[in-house]
């Protein structure tokens, strides 16, 4: 926790450190690529850099981890944390990379900020910075412990044994492991990083949630065409080819329980679904569980078969499926809402994937509806937004 004396300064200027929070990340940003060029390359999304939300995350990361720090001093805010130590921990980040991160931060800080940055100021923020990191730092060590993975070994290579074309814009690749080791195990819901070289030698990465059988030794990724490293793998890779991958991480995995549950997704959110779904109907969950995924129209549904096929499986689930256009029978029209649905179980647990404003819209319903927000669990590919609502 914060000591009293930073607790109070923080207290007082995270109004104008908060202000200045995205002119500082702006800053940050400029000063770390200016000095490493090939974080911009290698490791940062260079699509979330150029259209801006990579600054947006850094800077609500930090707002709230320190509003937390003031409100709530006896508790730290783990599950901001695990969500952003599994997302370094997929992209290989190490415990020295924090002390790059703090000289250029905190040099985007006193340029922003000026005179306001007393030595009392500087030390109260960089306490909480300390703070932020060392917890990073500790989940971000345990989870490469948990699977064996060392510092530098963050990489393996995968082959892809099929590729299938599940609608014009996604692709699903089946892999498995080219170097001779076993699949690393998986939690459903999990995702991988994918690491590719694209043309002009920058090595990109993303995030792709597996979307088959936990329990199967080759491994599924679902890939939508949005950004660099999609189109790399829409258009140049095919059976045969090798691809670099991450062990498995994400804190968005199903529970041991038989509590009821409800699935919910919109677009190509529906890949850590089919996943959880897989891992269902391999156990036998015989407690209730409701599928909702929402889309343009049927053929754009990634999976979809799969996704009816595998709730089908299951002796308590049903499913429902909404679409902006042409919907098919049994099938509803517009967007999702579960005012439509039949009340829901108690103790229901959600997961929830899909666009940031459709799992606002959704949670917001599922608050309505008297859903305990404990119980709403949820997945944000790329810079995490929603930090400070979570």
């Amino acid at each position: 926790m914060l000591s009293h004396t930073s607790a109070a300064t923080v207290r007082a200027t995270l109004p104008a450190v908060g202000a200045a929070l995205p002119r500082i990340s702006e800053r940050f940003y400029e000063r770390l690529f200016t000095a490493h060029p090939e974080l911009l390359r290698n490791l940062f999304n260079r699509g979330n850099q150029a259209d801006g939300t990579q600054r947006q995350a850094l800077a609500g990361s930090i707002a709230a981890f320190a509003t937390a720090l003031v409100e709530h001093p006896q508790v730290r805010p783990d599950a901001m944390l695990d969500r952003i130590a599994h997302k370094h921990a997929s992209l290989g980040i190490s415990a020295g990379q924090y002390q790059v991160v703090h000289t250029h931060l905190f040099a985007a800080i006193a340029e922003v900020l000026g005179d306001a940055v007393t030595p009392e100021v500087a030390t109260a923020w960089d306490e909480v910075y300390w703070l932020m990191a060392n917890a990073l730092i500790a989940i971000e060590r345990r989870l490469y412990a948990e699977r064996g993975v060392l510092l530098g070994d963050t990489w393996r290579p995968w082959e892809v044994l099929g590729r299938v074309a599940e609608t014009d814009d996604v692709v699903t690749f089946r892999l498995c492991p080219a170097d001779g080791r076993e699949a690393p195990s998986c939690a459903p819901g999990q995702y991988v990083s994918v690491r590719v070289e694209l043309a002009d030698g920058a090595r990109q990465i993303r995030q792709y949630s597996l979307s088959g059988a936990p329990a199967d030794p080759t491994r599924s990724i679902t890939v939508k065409r949005v950004n660099e490293v999609s189109g790399h793998l829409h258009d140049h890779v095919r059976v045969g080819d090798r691809i670099e991958l991450s062990a498995p991480y994400g804190d968005l995995v199903l529970d041991h329980t038989d509590a009821p549950l409800l699935l919910v997704s919109a677009g190509i959110g529906c890949t850590p679904m089919l996943a959880m779904l897989h891992h269902l109907a391999d156990t036998r969950y015989e407690a209730p569980v409701t599928v909702v995924h929402g889309d343009r129209f049927p053929q754009a549904h990634a999976l979809r078969a799969d996704h009816r096929a595998l709730a089908g499986k299951l002796p308590g689930a049903t499913v429902h499926f909404w679409y902006e256009e042409d919907p098919e029978e049994g099938d509803r029209l517009g967007l999702v809402d579960l005012a439509q649905l039949p009340p829901l179980p108690e103790g229901v647990q959600v997961y929830l994937c899909g666009p940031l404003p459709f799992m606002r819209a959704v949670r917001t319903q599922l608050l309505e509806r008297g859903v305990p927000a404990s119980a709403v669990h949820y997945e944000v590919f790329g810079p995490d937004l929603w930090l400070a609502e979570a």
